[in-house]
């Protein structure tokens, strides 16, 4: 296994919290998605994607349905996607990404979790050289075909690591290669249950209990933030 899958493993899906918490991130997310690429589901591939994974994770489809309506309504406010990056205590980088219609609220709010909790809020970009930042899908699988088969396939189209897990086969690729492996699977028929972006630790920071617990209370506090879509940080997980 490769230090993706295995960082998300340690980390899957603890960044979305509870199903309320799930669908007003998907519901920005299909929003903000509308905005970019229009409503139709059929020419907006990052719409096809919400859509399926709004399906799966058992989100309502008048909420999606709304979701779309509020984003070409004019009397809505736009969402901005916008990434802050902090050191958090002990020296552990955060970085946290946001869909918010008022960055002056979001950045005072995440300046002043930082502050509270020993860490400090840095300047955007100055840890991204600690992240690598991917594309990750989840599809599912095809009957007949052969994971390695299908790895030295996707190579071509930007993937870079590839493996099973519980049934469905998920896939690493750079970031920039998204729309690539999106159109790929698609045209083969591969069903996507999710797609997303995550960044992954180049090297992961060793901390003690006690500074475990002090950093989790900002991370917490961060993600109660109904702004807040991720948080990635480079602290290692506890042993089991």
């Amino acid at each position: 296994m490769g230090r993706a899958f295995e960082y998300r493993k340690a980390t899957k899906m603890k960044r979305w919290g509870n199903m309320a918490r799930v669908f007003t991130k998907l519901g920005k997310q299909i929003t903000i998605a509308v905005r970019e690429g229009g409503s139709d589901i059929d020419t907006n591939p990052r719409l096809r994607v919400l859509a399926q994974q709004a399906k799966k994770e058992n989100m309502p489809k008048e909420n999606v349905e709304r979701a779309i309506k509020k984003a070409t309504s004019r009397d809505e406010a736009d969402y901005k996607e916008m990434v802050y990056e902090g050191y958090g205590p002990h020296g552990i980088a955060i970085v946290i990404e946001t869909a918010t219609d008022n960055p002056t609220r979001t950045v005072g709010n995440i300046r002043s979790y930082f502050n509270r909790h020993g860490g400090s809020l840095g300047t955007t970009g100055s840890l991204e050289f600690m992240f690598d930042h991917k594309c990750v899908f989840h599809i599912t699988k095809k009957e007949g075909v052969e994971i390695d088969d299908l790895e030295l396939e996707l190579i071509d189209f930007g993937v870079d690591e590839l493996m099973e897990d519980e049934g469905e086969i998920i896939l690493y690729g750079e970031f920039t290669s998204y729309s690539a492996i999106q159109k790929y699977l698609e045209e083969n028929g591969y069903e996507i249950t999710t797609a997303e972006f995550e960044r992954i630790p180049k090297d992961l920071k060793e901390v003690t209990e006690e500074q475990r617990a002090s950093i989790n209370k900002l991370i917490e506090k961060i993600e109660d933030d109904e702004d807040v879509q991720n948080v990635f940080h480079n602290m290692a997980e506890a042993e089991e």
